[in-house]
C-alpha cells in the first residue's frame, strides 16, 4: 500500500494502523496466544513473535517512504476484535490454544465491553500492559536503524491513541523512550523521531 501510494505522489503517511498488521497468517494466531495468555510471561513469549513480523512491516514500509513523515499509530481497538465470537472457529482456537471451548468464551466475554471507545483500549491497553507497547516500540526503531543503515531517510512518527490525559500520554512516551535508548545503545547509532497523540 505505501509503494503504490508513493507511486500516486503521497509524501507520507499520515496514519499507519497497525492493528490491520495482526489479522493474517500466523499473526492473528500469535496476537490471540498473546490476548488469552494468562501473564505477562506468556505475553512476551506470544509477542516475541510478533515483533519480527512488525519489524518488517515497518522497514518495508520506511523503504517505500525514504524521505517522508510515517505516522505510526500504536495498537488501538479493544482485544475482543481479534477472537472469534462462536461458531467452528472458537473451538478451532480453543484446541490450538489448549484452552477448553468454555476457557476461551469466558475470556472473550470478558474483553467485551458495552462502549469500548470509553474502555480498554487505545493508549489504555498499553498501560495495562506495557510490555505490548515495548514490542511496538522496538520494532518501529529497529525498523528505523535498519533502515538508515541501508541509506533510508526516515522520518518515523509515534501517534500514542486515545490518550485522555498527561499522564497516560506520559507513561507511553517513558516506555517508547527507554524502548529507543536500548536500541540505539544495542545498535550503536541514532534517528531523529517524534511522539505525539
Amino acid at each position: 500500500d505505501a509503494r503504490v501510494a508513493r507511486a500516486f505522489g503521497a509524501e507520507g503517511i499520515g496514519l499507519c494502523r497497525t492493528e490491520h498488521m495482526f489479522f493474517e497468517g500466523d499473526r492473528i494466531h500469535a496476537m490471540r496466544e498473546m490476548i488469552v495468555a494468562r501473564d505477562e510471561a506468556g505475553r512476551r513469549r506470544a509477542l516475541a513473535k510478533l515483533l519480527p513480523m512488525q519489524r518488517s512491516d515497518f522497514e518495508a514500509i520506511f523503504e517505500a517512504m525514504d524521505g517522508y513523515p510515517v505516522n505510526i499509530r500504536l495498537l488501538d481497538p479493544p482485544l475482543h476484535e481479534f477472537l472469534p465470537h462462536g461458531g467452528e472457529e472458537t473451538k478451532l482456537l480453543a484446541r490450538q490454544l489448549k484452552l477448553s471451548r468454555a476457557e476461551l468464551t469466558h475470556i472473550v466475554e470478558g474483553l467485551r465491553e458495552s462502549n469500548p471507545m470509553l474502555g480498554h483500549r487505545g493508549c489504555r491497553l498499553g498501560i495495562s500492559y506495557p510490555e505490548i507497547t515495548e514490542m511496538q516500540g522496538r520494532a518501529i526503531f529497529e525498523a528505523a536503524l535498519r533502515s538508515v543503515r541501508r541509506g533510508i531517510d526516515v522520518k518515523p512518527e509515534i501517534m500514542i491513541p486515545l490518550v485522555a490525559t498527561h499522564k497516560e500520554f506520559e507513561h507511553q512516551r517513558a516506555i517508547l523512550e527507554e524502548c529507543h535508548a536500548q536500541v540505539v545503545g544495542a545498535m550503536g547509532y541514532d534517528i531523529e523521531y517524534q511522539i505525539g497523540t
